[in-house]
């Protein structure tokens, strides 16, 4: 009877901590998204100064490579400032020649080495030793899946004059339409990216690099080298900024257009991987982040430990869920939960459908369309796959050298995404797990606004390659 008390009293205690915690986790981020309410107006300087170096890692991307480097190549800024570079990473197919075909200066990588921060290293490094041939004042970073809107070049300009050194561009959806797999993607990438990276730059706080459609003052990375060569390369490059006091940007207006995942295994293999990486990096960087703050009494490097804790808040949410379901089916209580007792069931059950609907509001505020409300529905199940996946990864982020490619087939241009009229025919794809032949010109594609009806938060500027600007300054 007295080992059943003590078991008792030590799981009570084990779930007010635990639930305290997730708490503290959610209406923290609650409050940052506050900020992404209103996308307030900025002082854009558009005159083209900066010269970009504009690098893809590509590894077997023949299918989708054209469009990707077609989409660069007509990018609205003068074409003596920016260069196109591919490092085809251990190609076995035909994407290093489809990229010379395209005009594209190509660098091809063999190496036992796998993974795209690998290769990027390399490329750095081959950057650095041509400076007397050509310099750069920045460079962006692009998977090759990508196609990247004609105004991102004009967007990452003005952010470099106004001094910022690593800048994330928005991270879009170029395929929301092709399974519930990349409905979900879409609907939580749309949300996020209002509700989260938006509104961490507008309470001044650091964004997180996505992978892709990132730009990065030249001398930063010669200053600093890149050494980022995880999983998550990225999260671990924004955490190694962080740490030397340099914050990440965020530049709403310029746009990359991601192919996500259609399969469910497809998914499960790369968010397999990105937890893998963000385990690693947060073991890694988070208790000094921590101290950071604590010493310099800022609050950046905490937000950043607090964000790289993500995992294991979810892994906690996960013991709780499990907790709960054997106290629920139990014949005598296992614990008490002084949290939960604090307020009726009824306040949970609103605050718990409160936060499924709250992102929508994202959906809103950035023009969704209907469809992605649908899409919605089906977002917790997708929601509920977080928790094997986060458990996997934490078993296996010791292993950071088994690099998963993610096959990409999706061709489409970018004209067709920014045309007002999205009519323009797309490619004939097949995936990887299937040998059907799917007519992609039959989806529904995702609507688009005449130029002239989009909110501000979808304008592109149009600036021909001359651009003979006689302002200094232009005020969007």
């Amino acid at each position: 009877m007295f080992f059943e008390g003590w078991l008792f009293y030590l799981l009570t205690a084990l779930v007010a901590v635990t639930e305290a915690v997730v708490l503290l986790v959610l209406f923290y981020y609650y409050y940052i998204s506050v900020a992404g309410w209103r996308k307030h107006p900025e002082e854009k300087d558009y005159v083209p100064v900066k010269r970009f170096a504009l690098i893809t890692a590509a590894h077997n991307e023949e299918a989708v490579i054209k469009y990707h480097l077609e989409s660069l190549k007509q990018i609205n800024y003068p074409k003596d400032l920016f260069d196109i570079y591919v490092i085809a990473d251990n190609c076995t197919d035909n994407t290093a020649a489809i990229a010379r075909q395209e005009g594209a200066r190509v660098y091809e990588r063999f190496s036992n080495q796998r993974g795209k921060g690998y290769a990027l290293e390399w490329m750095f490094n081959r950057l650095f030793e041509m400076e007397n041939e050509c310099s750069y004042d920045a460079i962006c970073l692009f998977d090759a899946d990508n196609v990247v809107s004609s105004n991102f070049l004009l967007e990452m300009n003005s952010k470099l004059k106004k001094g910022y050194r690593s800048i994330q561009g928005y991270l879009d959806t170029k395929n929301p339409n092709d399974s519930w797999v990349t409905a979900c993607y879409a609907t939580a990438y749309w949300s996020m990216n209002r509700m989260w990276q938006l509104a961490r730059y507008n309470r001044g706080l650091s964004n997180a690099m996505g992978g892709t459609g990132v730009c990065l003052e030249y001398n930063l990375l010669k200053e600093y080298g890149w050494g980022a060569t995880c999983l998550t390369e990225d999260l671990e490059f924004t955490m190694k900024l962080l740490l030397n006091g340099i914050k990440t940007s965020w530049a709403h207006d310029a746009h990359v257009y991601d192919e996500k995942p259609v399969y469910f295994s497809q998914t499960w293999r790369q968010r397999t991987r990105w937890l893998q990486g963000h385990w690693d990096v947060c073991f890694r960087y988070a208790i000094p982040l921590l101290k950071k703050g604590i010493k310099e009494k800022k609050w950046y490097p905490v937000d950043a430990a607090i964000y790289l804790f993500q995992p294991a808040a979810i892994t906690i949410m996960l013991f709780n869920l499990i907790l709960g379901g054997a106290h629920w089916i139990s014949p005598q209580p296992l614990y008490a939960s002084p949290i939960t007792a604090i307020a009726p069931d009824w306040f949970w059950w609103a605050f718990g459908i409160l936060g499924y609907c709250y992102p929508m509001l994202g959906l809103v505020l950035e023009g969704a369309p209907r469809k992605a409300y649908f899409y919605y529905l089906t977002y917790p199940i997708y929601g509920f796959t977080w928790f094997p996946v986060t458990i996997w990864g934490l078993f296996k982020h010791s292993n950071q050298t088994e690099w998963a490619h993610t096959k990409h087939m999706r061709g489409i241009s970018i004209s067709s995404i920014e045309s007002s009229v999205n009519q323009a025919p797309m490619e004939v794809a097949v995936t990887e797990e299937s040998d059907d032949v799917v007519n992609l010109a039959e989806h529904e594609p995702r609507p688009r606004r005449n130029p002239k009806q989009r909110k501000s938060g979808k304008n592109y500027v149009p600036v021909k390659d001359s651009l003979s600007l006689e302002k200094a300054a232009v005020k969007k």
